[in-house]
Parts: C-alpha cells; sequence; structure tokens
C-alpha cells in the first residue's frame, strides 16, 4: 500500500498560486436536499489578511450541486460530511482496501458504495454493528477521536453514513481532486470539513442550532451570536479573521438551523488549509488512504496573517 505521504506527493501538494484568485468555500451538505433543505455553500475569497464572505449560496437539488462541482476553478472547498468509511469496516465488507492500475484505494471503495442502495448500505452497517459488544458497536476512522466527529457509518442520529453514500460518489464523478485521496483537477480541491469542530473550540459543548423548531431557542441564538463574533474577530484556535456584510451576518445568526453559519465556518477551515496548499493544505503525513481525514483536526495552530 502506498504511503500517505507518498499519495500527498502523487497527488499534488501544491494548489493555485497565491497570484490566481482562489475561490474559497464552505459546503454544509445534506443527503436529501429540498427547498427547505438546501445544500447550503459560502462563496468567498482571502483578501487584506481576512477571508471575505461575499455570499451564501442555496442549492435545492443534487442536479444543481452536481452543475455547482464542475464550475471551473481556481477554488478550494470543505465539505461537511465524511468522505471515507474507516478501514476495520472496509476489510470487514471484504471491500478493496489497495490501489490498483487505474484507480486509488478510496475510488474502489467509493465504486463498491456505488453499488448498495442506502437500504442495502444500512443493512450492512447494521449487520456489522449487530455482531459486536454493547458499548463498541461501531468502527471509527483515526480522524474521529481528534475531530470529536461521528462515526462515518452511523446511518442515525446523525446519518452521516447516507451523507457519504450521497456525497462522496459525487465528488468522484466530478473529477475533483481530494488531497490524499484521488488525484483530480488540481484547480478544484475538495476537503473535508467540520464545523462542529471549530464551533465546539468557541462555544465549546453548547448547542448553537437544531432542525426541530421546538428547540429553536434563544440562548442558541446567543451561541450563535458568540461565534459569529469569535470568527471575525479571529478570536478561536485557526487565528483566521471572517468579513461578513450585515446583510449575511444576520442570515447567519437568525438561521435557527445553523446551515448557513456551518458553511461559513467550513470556509474557514478551507481557508486555513489554502494557506497551507505548499504544504499539503495542512493535512498530517499519516492519513489512511481510504478513510481521509477532517482538515484541521488536531492541526488548528495560529497562522501567520
Amino acid at each position: 500500500m502506498m504511503s500517505a505521504s507518498a499519495l500527498l506527493e502523487a497527488h499534488g501538494r501544491r494548489g493555485p498560486s497565491a497570484s490566481v484568485r482562489t475561490t474559497i468555500h464552505g459546503v454544509d451538505f445534506t443527503s436529501a436536499p429540498t427547498a427547505r433543505k438546501p445544500i447550503t455553500i459560502a462563496a468567498g475569497t482571502w483578501s487584506d489578511g481576512a477571508l471575505l464572505v461575499e455570499r451564501i449560496d442555496e442549492l435545492r437539488d443534487f442536479a444543481a450541486f452536481e452543475s455547482w462541482l464542475t464550475v471551473p476553478g481556481p477554488w478550494i472547498g470543505a465539505f461537511d460530511f465524511p468522505f471515507g468509511l474507516p478501514r476495520e469496516l472496509v476489510r470487514a465488507l471484504g471491500w478493496p482496501q489497495e490501489r490498483d492500475a487505474r484507480s486509488s484505494a478510496w475510488e474502489r471503495v467509493v465504486a463498491t458504495l456505488m453499488a448498495d442502495t442506502r437500504k442495502q448500505l444500512i443493512a450492512r452497517l447494521r449487520a456489522f454493528c449487530d455482531a459486536r459488544p454493547a458499548g463498541g458497536k461501531f468502527a471509527h476512522r483515526a480522524t474521529d477521536r481528534p475531530a470529536g466527529s461521528s462515526p462515518s457509518m452511523k446511518w442515525v442520529n446523525p446519518p452521516v453514513a447516507l451523507m457519504l453514500h450521497a456525497g462522496a460518489p459525487r465528488l468522484m464523478a466530478s473529477g475533483v481532486h481530494i488531497p490524499g485521496l484521488r488525484a483530480g483537477d488540481i484547480r478544484r480541491v475538495a476537503l473535508e470539513g467540520y464545523p462542529g469542530l471549530l464551533a465546539r473550540a468557541i462555544v465549546g459543548r453548547r448547542s448553537y442550532k437544531s432542525d426541530d423548531r421546538a428547540r429553536q431557542t434563544g440562548e442558541r441564538l446567543t451561541a450563535r451570536e458568540a461565534i459569529i463574533g469569535a470568527i471575525e474577530s479571529g478570536r478561536h484556535p485557526l487565528g483566521l479573521r471572517v468579513r461578513l456584510s450585515a446583510a449575511l451576518r444576520e442570515r447567519c445568526v437568525a438561521d435557527p438551523t445553523g446551515d448557513r453559519l456551518d458553511a461559513v465556518l467550513c470556509a474557514v477551515q478551507a481557508a486555513w488549509a489554502w494557506q497551507r496548499r505548499d504544504l499539503g493544505y495542512g493535512l498530517p503525513e499519516g492519513i489512511d488512504p481510504i478513510e481521509g481525514w477532517i482538515v484541521t483536526a488536531e492541526h488548528a495552530d495560529t497562522p501567520e496573517a
């Protein structure tokens, strides 16, 4: 198996030059986009030492998302869904674990995943869990512990496995470059993000969002205001400042689902990675080429302005 460092070299450690205007995206994803619950995308640029968020777009179906993925670069995006499954699970399912002459190991896993319907995938995951003892039902990726993320094989609360099932094949089909996982168009770079990682660093375990109207409280609104204030000032572990228009700021604070704020938080993670585009986007050397890695996990240093 090719080492993670070799994969990063083979798949391009260097992104677009700093002299080229690069769009920075944060993508809050859903496995079933609708007008009420769209895929939400923050877009901006690095300007005068800060991330300038210029707009927040909403895509109401997968056709729009697939079209958006093919927009010519240069752009970099952090996507809020897991890109890979735990190697332990992949091994237990008997799925490919090595690259071949045409495809990376990750591409082979995703191609196998695509053959399952959602119902079939859930059945596989449930059978895996049923055969394991209480307290150890789920397999984990190496990135889960430092990121504090849910196992990517969970199909409920939250259904991140279904997000992976919907998102990873579309990334692969679009030809984007995914550092450490697959070589693609280096002018369109996709990284796995996780807004909860940055949000927790600012407000701790305080909840700041809910899709349940009964739980959309003033306390959660206050938490969203605190998060926005922290990223605007740069007082958070990533150290980047964000600039938002008054209208966009209000849209993020007023959105009780947190989707717009999550898109902006992912954009902050993408900007952090963009600053490290000549250093493998800030990803660690030990990435599993099947599992992937959540950008900024265990690497929340404060970059120079």
